[in-house]
């Protein structure tokens, strides 16, 4: 049965995620008003069909997939259109925010009349053969997006609260994204204090596969540091103030942002990273 998908936006996981779909027979539309020349490229590579935002409400299924600081946005910009359609699609909110954030998302939606869907997406934008992304989906509406394992995505239900799907997302990414921070911090601190090579060594001969996995995440971390710091600020949330962890998730948030600058600057943090976790010679 033919299926039309609606994915906004076409960053590199929303035209991943369009790339498995239309791949696997699947109509995917996206609206690229206002969207830069490299989201054009990506779209058209992607297989997605650029239209306007009204005939978007043409699609089955509405995918945002966008920065957690641009969900509410997105979601309010959409309402008056899902309002007016007479055949609304399941909005499924992909984003990475907490559950008070996807909640308010979720009221925001239920003001149109559409179907809300909390989702989380964890793994990589897909690339093809992998299997390694995952789209985890709550709330009464879920079943509708399970249709999507059809056509090439691995999407699964967590069961509990609408927002459950969120809280899975946060607690992963806080773990991932936490622990790629301290370890980071840990070894700009080693280097300033003139023992990172002791400390390269011991990693390397006492913990060999967290050292062969720093080695890969590091340094896919500096082009996406500026996208963490909300999503580690929205980590934090889920966390609660009243507990000390938020303090540490909060603070790799501002990590983030400091290598996000490096990164678009000088680089010198980077480089100093890049000297650490790259093998020599």
């Amino acid at each position: 049965m033919s299926i039309t998908v609606a994915i906004v936006a076409a960053g590199a996981m929303g035209s991943g995620v369009a790339q498995r779909l239309t791949e696997n027979g699947v109509t995917v539309l996206t609206s690229l008003a206002g969207r830069s020349e490299a989201s054009v490229k990506r779209a058209k590579a992607a297989g997605m069909r650029a239209v306007d935002d009204a005939q978007l409400m043409e699609a089955g299924l509405f995918l945002s997939i966008v920065p957690p600081g641009d969900a509410r946005r997105l979601a309010e910009r959409f309402r008056p259109l899902l309002a007016a359609a007479s055949r609304k699609p399941v909005f499924v909110d992909c984003n990475a925010v907490s559950p008070p954030t996807m909640r308010g998302n979720a009221e925001v939606i239920a003001a149109s009349g559409a179907s809300f869907v909390a989702a989380g997406i964890i793994g990589p934008p897909p690339k093809p053969g992998s299997t390694n992304t995952k789209l985890y989906v709550s709330g009464p509406a879920a079943h509708e997006v399970m249709r999507l394992n059809e056509h090439g995505l691995i999407v699964r239900i967590v069961e509990g609260p609408l927002t459950a799907a969120s809280a899975l997302k946060m607690s992963y990414a806080g773990i991932t994204k936490g622990f790629t921070a301290l370890a980071a911090g840990m070894m700009l601190a080693a280097t300033r204090d003139g023992s990172a090579e002791a400390l390269k060594a011991e990693l390397a001969e006492s913990q060999p596969a967290m050292t062969q996995w720093l080695g890969r995440q590091i340094p896919a971390m500096y082009s996406k540091a500026y996208r963490w710091v909300a999503e580690l600020d929205e980590i934090g949330g889920f966390v609660g103030e009243e507990f000390p962890e938020h303090a540490m998730l909060t603070a790799a948030a501002r990590f983030y942002q400091r290598i996000a600058e490096d990164y678009d600057g000088k680089k010198d943090e980077v480089d100093i990273l890049d000297a650490f976790v790259k093998p020599k010679g």
